[in-house]
């Protein structure tokens, strides 16, 4: 009898006589369930927009929102390729990072910069979902040999991993000026507004690290 090394490295490497089926029905359930992700994104992107005080934050809602509109209509033509009628499957994680962005909104003062904050951290987090999502939708198209759908997911996993960077750098230029506004307010008060140390690896954010 195999041990569970062995069966798991069947099992991915598609020599295991169940394996196309079972992988190609995960793959179909998770492809549904980014379809839904990404479509409430994009209605929860304008939601965001639209909340946000400052011109900065709001184009970069803006522009995430019109990159996701394209991203959909890529995962749609997965649906297609794979022979798939195109559906989506509910996905409480999604759901609950959407709501925690309402929250922001609901919760924040409209005109402040805190409120912007918020909107950041609560994108970021949205943003890490979409990303473990990609990665392991790519893993599988990847194992079942589905070249073309594995293009294109890798293309909008990199688009996902560049929008990540963008809202980190967002992130930065905000604690920055939120500091210089500050100091402006109350001089003294933050030690001669000492800048926001930079890095190459992207390893502050108000939201978060994200290790990929």
């Amino acid at each position: 009898m195999a041990n569970l090394a062995d069966r798991i490295a069947s099992f991915f490497s598609g020599n295991d006589s169940n394996t196309d089926e079972g992988l190609r029905d995960l793959f179909i359930s998770e492809l549904k369930s980014v379809y839904y992700a990404e479509k409430r994104a994009v209605d929860a992107l304008g939601d965001q927009a639209e909340a946000s005080t400052t011109n900065e934050v709001r184009s970069a809602f803006l522009a995430h929102q019109e990159q996701s509109r394209i991203q959909v209509e890529r995962l749609e033509e997965i649906f297609r390729i794979i022979g798939i009628k195109i559906d989506t499957h509910l996905s409480d994680g999604i759901d609950g990072l959407i709501g925690d962005a309402k929250r922001v909104i609901s919760e924040t003062e409209s005109g402040s910069l805190t409120r912007d904050a918020g909107l950041i951290i609560a994108a970021q987090k949205i943003e890490h979902y979409e990303i473990a999502a990609y990665g392991s939708l790519l893993t599988l198209a990847r194992t079942l040999d589905f070249s073309q759908s594995a293009e294109l997911i890798e293309k909008t996993l990199e688009e996902e991993k560049e929008e990540d960077h963008k809202l980190t750098i967002l992130a930065q230029s905000f604690v920055n000026k939120r500091s210089k506004e500050e100091e402006e307010k109350h001089p003294g008060s933050h030690h001669a507004s000492r800048p926001v140390p930079h890095s190459s690896d992207s390893d502050i954010t108000l939201g978060g690290p994200l290790g990929v």
